[in-house]
């Protein structure tokens, strides 16, 4: 895709899952990857597995719950390679309590919320310096199907990829003219290790029967595979989506077509 090749790029939660595939993605796009993740041993092998494919990419372990994380990986990108470009916020948390509203502890809401939604905010507060020192960029933050409608069990991580819609607007309407495009996805059901382990929790030694019930309401009638994710990630980062901005593009095998 045109205007990857040769640009520096980050990517949130790039351990496994979408991110990693938005990586390799990346990679093969010629442009140069900073993943991060909190988990260290599994972080350095996606990063390593990535090179070795012929990326340039390196990784640095990362809580994007913390103001001083997210700053020293910025600052890491722009000490290696002089500029940020390209920003993918991807970073979700593995495991989610399922509970009705009343039910949720104060505690799991905070920890849902400092991730998927604060992590957000803190990761665009320092790549939007970045890249209007560097004339310009692009990001993309990954919400997903639950911030389109209710999610029944699910209040925190709902409520969470809801405000990365409205954030995502406000960050598109501020820094438009000035050269960074903000945009979002909103992936469905896709194969990751994350949903693997929805899978499991919803149906206790049986998960194939909570995916059967996920496949039955997606009208492709399957799982997306992370790497569909991916491409259209790197389409919205690319040039060919220069006139692009605060949009919200769905990636779901047409799930959210039945949404109200």
């Amino acid at each position: 895709m045109n205007g990857i090749s040769g640009r520096s790029a980050l990517v949130t939660g790039g351990s496994s899952g979408i991110g990693l595939a938005t990586a390799r993605e990346l990679c093969r796009a010629g442009a140069k990857v900073a993943i991060a993740a909190r988990g260290v041993e599994r972080g350095a092998a996606a990063a390593k597995a990535l090179r070795e494919e012929g990326g340039e990419a390196f990784f640095l372990p990362v809580d994007v719950s913390r103001g001083q994380d997210v700053h020293r990986l910025v600052e890491a990108v722009l000490e290696r390679w002089g500029r940020l470009d390209l920003a993918v916020n991807n970073a979700s948390l593995a495991e989610l309590t399922l509970a009705p509203t009343a039910e949720l502890p104060e505690e799991e809401f905070d920890r849902v919320v400092a991730v998927s939604l604060k992590g957000v905010w803190l990761c665009m507060k320092h790549e939007l310096p970045a890249m209007l020192r560097g004339g310009g960029g692009a990001i993309v933050n990954i919400s997903s199907v639950n911030g389109l409608s209710g999610t029944p069990m699910a209040a925190a991580y709902c409520a969470a990829k809801h405000g990365v819609h409205g954030l995502s607007k406000t960050a598109a309407l501020e820094y438009g003219g000035q050269g960074v495009r903000v945009n979002v996805i909103c992936p469905g059901a896709h194969r990751t290790p994350m949903l693997e382990g929805v899978f499991s929790r919803v149906s206790p030694g049986e998960p194939d029967k909570a995916e059967a019930l996920y496949r039955s309401r997606i009208p492709q009638g399957r799982l997306g595979d992370p790497q569909e994710a991916a491409r259209a990630i790197l389409w919205l980062l690319s040039a060919d989506a220069s006139y692009v901005n605060g949009s919200i593009l769905t990636v779901d095998g047409g799930l959210a077509a039945g949404l109200a």
